[in-house]
């Protein structure tokens, strides 16, 4: 009966395969308004076919697809099973083209989702996920040849051509060379080794012709983001089905990755070696990255746990363990230029470390955040360029303003200005410390629970709309670092924190009293001692409790303290809401008592070079220059 069925396809195979194409052209114009069409479609021999001059265009816009000729053998059997694996590939002179213009994207149609396609089945990642594998590599011929084919780009303008002369696999030895051209640069490109896609095994490198970088076409015009590397190098070694869940081994390493872009540092961060040797598991609630995977980054090596579940509730863990290492492996295994504050530091001691981290998307408030490390010997031989130990000493302390620095303001006894902490108001350390960090002196620079609620509403609302900012991160961002908002700036941020309270360089009275002296109290104003002249004339020791709490509520955007006043130089109602919940919480806290608050109702009165700040009816004074503060404050 087999025999009678494939002799009836061999014999009548001509009308069926001009009847199948017929059906695919028609699908092509019903469902995605495009016009599909083969000029020509012969046999050749028992098992072969070949196409000439197929073209794919959707109405109204650029073509998609044109192959002058297409040569292939497949085999009957799987034909007729529907599982067909191509034995060899020939393609000339053809091109794939995306176009994305005024009128709108040429490849439209094919994205689009069917919507009837509904179903209340969970989705088994593992089958899945094996099935388009299988059928992906199965399509990939296990010889080819391909010549003179590209593969066009153009995003409103932003174009990119990689142009593949001659793709040969033969013997499972795969070897091309690509040349990349965009409107900024073009290059050639080699990808060489062994691809074996029946045995569903690969080990390719990817590498530049000559000595110079690779460097990744597009996203550099698209997204500003500039990136390059020496090569890649790619190794699957197993995708296999066991017990129900899909595994997938192998590796990958890069060399001199490159990157730059102004949300990630200021300069060139550079890699020098990575490593991510993975094990990637599927089943059917599940996909994860195993516990024995392993991520290398020069020196230091960590072994990754990331799972995504949803066989009850949607569940994402992460889980990262570092085992003991070298402190001073760790400080020069960080990437270059992503901590600058960093190169030159010496450390002695080893340490580890484990995060472990759990987020339930039905249930956010249960979130799991515990990070630990553990230190052995641990201690700062040589600073960097930030020298923590500046903080016990007198210094010169500079704010940067978008880039530029701004007036010296000496850091000392020798400025006139500069306040110790027992000469600041007792009112103001703790409203300051209530509104900022009311765990300061107990904790050692960071705050977990902060930390987690931080999280939940960062994934809530899909954004960074809150950190977990202590006083001493205020304090280390101010003194060694900038305000730029980038990676490197609140990485540099976490590590030199850490550094500083684990090591106790300075007391936490002396990194309190530094911040007083340090932060901005408002346009051009730094330190304690200006604030209390700026707005009221008097000296930190002499500020009433209503006056430091206006001074605490002011502290996260000090340059923009007008807003609180209306046209005639009265509070507005939510300033003054929250000074009293300031205040209110001081109380419940028995920081201060109910006797403090006594005749401290009275509105706030700014008497000082800031009312020329409010946006009143008569005309004021402008901003202040340095030479107006230098005098007010006798620089």
């Amino acid at each position: 009966m087999l025999l009678l069925a494939l002799i009836g396809i061999y014999f009548f195979r001509d009308n069926l395969f001009q009847k199948a194409l017929a059906k695919v052209e028609s699908k092509f114009d019903t469902q995605y308004n495009c016009h599909f069409s083969v000029k020509k479609a012969t046999f050749i021999g028992i098992s072969g076919v070949e196409l000439e001059d197929i073209v794919l265009i959707p109405k109204k816009a650029d073509t998609l697809l044109s192959v002058q000729k297409i040569k292939t053998s497949y085999n009957i059997l799987e034909l007729l099973t529907g599982d067909i694996q191509l034995k060899n590939l020939e393609m000339n002179n053809g091109f794939i083209q995306l176009v994305k213009n005024k009128n709108g994207r040429n490849f439209d149609a094919f994205l689009k989702r069917d919507k009837t396609e509904q179903s209340n089945d969970k989705r088994n990642y593992a089958k899945l996920a094996y099935r388009l594998l299988s059928k992906a590599l199965n399509l990939v011929p296990t010889e080819m040849k391909l010549e003179n084919l590209s593969l066009r780009m153009d995003d409103m303008g932003r174009k990119v051509t990689l142009h593949m002369n001659t793709l040969q696999l033969k013997d499972h030895q795969l070897q091309t060379a690509i040349n990349v051209k965009t409107n900024t640069f073009s290059q050639n490109w080699n990808i060489k080794g062994f691809a074996n896609p029946r045995e569903k095994k690969a080990d390719l490198k990817f590498f530049n012709s000559d000595t110079s970088k690779i460097q990744l076409p597009y996203i550099d015009e698209r997204f500003g983001l500039k990136s390059s590397f020496d090569n890649i190098h790619v190794k699957l070694d197993k995708l296999e089905m066991e017990s129900g869940e899909l595994h997938i081994d192998g590796f990958t390493s890069i060399e001199n990755f490159t990157i730059n872009h102004p949300k990630i540092a200021r300069k060139d961060v550079v890699i020098k070696n990575a490593r991510f040797d993975y094990r990637f598991l599927l089943g059917r609630d599940f996909i994860s990255i195993d516990s024995t995977s392993s991520a290398q980054l020069n020196h230091i090596k960590v072994r990754p746990f990331v799972e995504y579940n949803t066989e009850e509730d949607t569940i994402y863990k992460l889980k990262l363990d570092i085992r003991k290492m070298k402190a001073q492996d760790f400080i020069t295994s960080l990437p270059q230029g992503l901590f600058t504050h960093f190169e030159g530091m010496e450390a002695d001691g080893s340490f580890d470390y484990k995060l472990d981290f759990e987020y339930n998307k039905n249930k956010p408030d249960k979130l799991i955040f515990d990070s630990k490390i553990n230190k052995e010997n641990l201690r700062i031989v040589k600073y960097g360029e930030a020298n923590l130990a500046m903080l016990n000493e007198q210094f010169t302390y500079r704010a940067i303003e978008n880039g530029v620095p701004q007036r010296p303001i000496l850091v000392g006894s020798a400025n006139p200005n500069y306040t110790p902490l027992n000469q600041i108001s007792p009112y103001l350390e703790k409203a300051v410390l209530t509104n900022e960090d009311p765990s300061f002196f107990r904790h050692r620079g960071f705050i977990n629970e902060a930390f987690k609620q931080s999280i939940v509403k960062n994934i809530k609302t899909k954004k960074f709309s809150r950190g977990a900012s202590t006083i001493s991160m205020q304090l280390v961002k101010n003194v060694f670092l900038t305000r730029e908002k980038t990676l490197s700036r609140k990485l540099e941020e976490i590590l030199l924190v850490y550094i500083l309270e684990n090591n106790r360089i300075a007391s936490k009275s002396r990194m309190l009293e530094v911040y007083f002296n340090v932060i901005e109290w408002g346009p051009n104003v730094y330190g304690i001692a200006e604030a209390a002249q700026f707005y009221f004339q008097k000296r930190p020791g002499d500020l009433t409790l209503n006056e430091c709490l206006y001074l605490a509520s002011i502290v996260p955007k000090p340059k923009k303290f007008m807003w609180q006043f209306d046209n005639e130089g009265n509070q507005k109602p939510y300033a003054r809401k929250n000074q009293n919940f300031i205040k209110n919480l001081m109380l419940r806290r028995a920081l201060i008592f109910p006797e403090d608050t006594v005749g401290q109702s009275v509105p706030i009165n700014i008497s000082g070079h800031a009312r020329s700040f409010l946006k009143l009816k008569v005309v004021q004074d402008s901003i202040p220059t340095e030479t107006q503060l230098a005098d007010e404050f006798d620089f």
